[in-house]
């Protein structure tokens, strides 16, 4: 994961992101990420899972 870091609390999924960050262009070079779970990860000690791409235009 970059620059996305998941806890939960009895039944609360909190995500915390830094906008400040940058990792670059995308693929398309159309946007610039910011954060990304890189695909679909299991939340910590749960069964679900989450995606999550944070972007903004170029």
């Amino acid at each position: 994961m970059k620059n996305v870091e998941m806890t939960v609390e009895g039944t609360m999924l909190t995500i915390k992101v830094d906008l400040s960050k940058e990792f670059g262009p995308s693929a398309s070079g159309k946007t610039i990420i910011i954060a990304s779970t890189e695909g679909n990860v299991t939340i910590p000690d749960r069964e679900e899972k989450v995606g999550l791409n944070v972007y903004r235009k170029k």
